[in-house]
This record gives structure tokens, sequence and C-alpha cells, in this order.
């Protein structure tokens, strides 16, 4: 998916990942996603770029909705919406 407009989704909560590999930004987000009601977003704040593959792909297997990631200057924001 490319990059996405920031300004347009509102996030019902922030996961700071930054400074975590892989799986951690995934399985701290597995996590964070089991507060969430159904059609909550989650909005993942990280720096490692294997997770341009992981949440999508995890969306996908899931039934969850991927919506995009915005790429910033020393980071990326990921944004995933609950079923």
């Amino acid at each position: 998916m490319s990059e996405v407009n920031v300004k347009e989704i509102k996030a019902d909560d922030t996961l700071d990942a930054r400074g975590m590999g892989c799986p951690m930004p995934l399985l701290k987000a597995k996590k964070a996603f089991e507060k969430l009601g159904p059609g909550q977003v989650l909005e993942i704040v990280g720096t490692d770029p294997g997770s341009k593959n992981d949440f999508p792909n995890w969306a996908q297997r899931t039934g969850n909705e991927y919506l995009g990631f915005v790429e910033e200057s020393d980071h990326y924001k990921f944004y995933l919406k609950k079923k």
C-alpha cells in the first residue's frame, strides 16, 4: 500500500515501537489491538523497515484492515483498523 494522508486518519490509540526490531513491533501491536473495539484505529510509530511488510500481512491474515503508512524523516507511522 502507498502512503496515506495522516490528516484523514483519527487514531484511537498510539503504540511507540521506535527502536524495536522484528518481531517486537508486531507483538506489541497485537497486544495493543486487544484493547481496541471494532472499528477503532491503532497508530504504530516505529523504526523497523520490516514492519512495512509485517503489518499488512498480519492484517490480511487476521481479517483486520491495514490503512497504510507514512514515512517521516526518522520513523514510520502505520495504521491498522480493528475488524
